[in-house]
């Protein structure tokens, strides 16, 4: 039995009469503990499919199954990472995650609670900011928070619905590394979304493309053999990560290509003009 499956999975929005059909016949199945990341085109239904993972949303056909029971709703088994952090903006690192605790395990001891939240803003590399607030923290520092109150949750799933995207090169490489340590660490089943190719060559088992929409699908997975622990500064020079990264990229313009001969969609030219010569423009101006 999978651990985690979609089964036929379609969702659409919108009146039957203009409805825009999302996803169509989805299917994928993720072991315990595995680490998939899910990589798509922006506007290809990758919130959607996050969303459908997370109970947010309900399949319009199909079925979404943990351990094999349907998910019929968001639940503390299941965490979720979002791009905007998600954080209260009056209470403090502590508070933010203790608020999550409280929901998940009401009846810890408050003098265990305090402990087991340390915990987790040590396992983030926030110790020092346990009273600060999310305004006093860098865009890093507030992704690390809402990682460890995720974390605090103990989900039997973590989704990260593109969490790094909006993080400057630097931070994101250094967030990159420090999930891949979490997970090393505290082993769970992870499903990422991202659009970044060599994101997904760095942290996941898997790497499944998913098709341009709309009634985008998912294509033929990619296994990402490379050993663990893997280094950044030496992945650019080995020929297994090289050939994955290209045949990912290259599987994922055929699909784009695909994508647009289905739909028929037209390349239209541009018109023959040429560009103003300003230097020849101030000339004559002097001139005149």
């Amino acid at each position: 039995m999978a651990f985690l499956e979609l089964k036929q999975v379609s969702k659409g929005f919108g009146p039957a009469s203009k409805r825009y059909e999302v996803l169509s016949d989805i299917n994928l199945t993720i072991a315990e503990n595995e680490f998939v990341a899910i990589i798509g085109f922006s506007g290809s239904g990758k919130s959607t499919l996050m969303s459908l993972l997370a109970g947010l949303e309900k399949p319009d056909a199909g079925e979404v199954l943990l351990r094999g029971k349907p998910i019929t709703g968001p639940g503390p088994e299941l965490g979720i990472m979002f791009q905007n952090y998600s954080l209260l903006p009056w209470l403090s690192v502590a508070q933010n995650i203790e608020i999550a605790v409280k929901q998940v395990f009401a009846t810890m001891a408050k003098s265990e609670r305090s402990d087991y939240i340390q915990h987790y803003i040590d396992l983030v590399s926030l110790t020092g900011s346990e009273w600060k607030k999310p305004s006093e923290l860098s865009g890093g520092m507030r992704q690390r928070l809402s990682l460890a109150r995720t974390l605090a949750m103990k989900p039997e799933v973590l989704l990260l619905d593109e969490p790094l995207s909006a993080l400057d090169a630097l931070t994101r490489a250094v967030l990159q590394d420090e999930l891949v340590r979490i997970w090393e660490e505290d082993r769970r089943t992870v499903v990422m979304i991202t659009n970044d190719v060599d994101e997904a060559a760095l942290m996941a088992d898997r790497i499944v493309p998913l098709t341009p929409g709309p009634r985008a699908t998912l294509g033929e997975d990619f296994a990402v053999s490379l050993l663990r622990p893997r280094d950044r500064a030496t992945l650019n020079f080995n020929d297994d990560f090289k050939r994955l990264r290209n045949g990912v990229a290259k599987r994922m313009l055929s699909l784009n290509e695909e994508s647009r001969l289905v739909k028929g969609t037209t390349v239209r030219p541009l018109p023959a003009i040429d560009p103003i010569d300003l230097d020849r423009r101030v000339v004559a101006s002097t001139v005149a």
